[in-house]
């Protein structure tokens, strides 16, 4: 059988009965007392928060280390290209000074022949590499592997040198930085005179590096210094 006394709960039953007025300054020092509780915690951890080290992107822990001969996932370390020596040469995009004159002289005779070459990208620093690997590989869900067979890690493009250019044909802008480029007329003009320029396609068909085939990415190789920073990637393709 329920009687009144099961009805009331075991708090109100083992407590002294209290005026209304008593209760009520009981409840709101209790109420305040969890508010103080509930700032103090949330003060400490965004203090805490603060003192944080900026996370990494999700897969970076999932990089492998790099390779005996210094390659990470088949790309070579290349430094970042000193700033006093990069011009630009469009807006927005920089090379190395050496290079960026080399490309504007075969750009020129390129119009003679009736070939409009455009420059899609030059010069990157490291941040830009960083957003362009780790981002898109994010986005896309890919794996590290997957991700470098088209894109170099940080520290380990082509593109930090400001020797490295990526080009295009302004007459099919619908071919940029795509595997048939190599079919406009531009790419033809490239195979035939871009080596009186010094510049050398990076990553042909097929290449022991396993980097995907990229036909519209060209480095400049006319310097001591150029060819000093290239010679293990000659050395690994000769080799191989």
């Amino acid at each position: 059988m329920t009687t009144q006394l099961d009805e009331i709960p075991v708090a109100r039953r083992l407590t002294p009965p209290v005026s209304q007025q008593q209760g009520l300054s009981a409840r709101l020092l209790l109420l305040l007392l969890l508010a103080g509780s509930t700032l103090a915690g949330t003060v400490v951890f965004l203090r805490s928060n603060q003192n944080m080290s900026p996370l990494l992107p999700p897969s970076a822990e999932l990089m492998p280390p790099p390779e005996a001969d210094g390659r990470l996932l088949g790309h070579f370390s290349y430094p970042i290209a000193r700033e006093a020596d990069l011009v630009e040469v469009v807006p927005g995009r920089r090379l190395h000074g050496d290079a960026a004159a080399a490309f504007l002289a075969m750009q020129q005779d390129a119009e003679v022949d009736g070939v409009q070459l455009r420059l899609l990208s030059a010069f990157r620093d490291q941040e830009t590499q960083h957003d362009l690997f780790f981002s898109i590989m994010v986005e896309r869900s890919q794996r590290p592997e997957e991700r470098a067979q088209v894109s170099a890690p940080p520290g380990y493009s082509e593109h930090h040198t400001g020797y490295a250019l990526d080009l295009g044909d302004a007459r099919h802008p619908e071919l940029d930085l795509d595997a048939a480029f190599d079919q406009s007329a531009a790419f033809t003009w490239l195979q035939q005179h871009a080596s009186r320029y010094h510049f050398r396609l990076s990553f042909p068909a097929n290449n022991p590096q396993g980097v995907a085939y990229e036909p519209w990415h060209w480095r400049w190789e006319g310097s001591s210094h150029a060819l000093e920073l290239f010679e293990q990637t000659r050395r690994f393709h000769a080799a191989t």
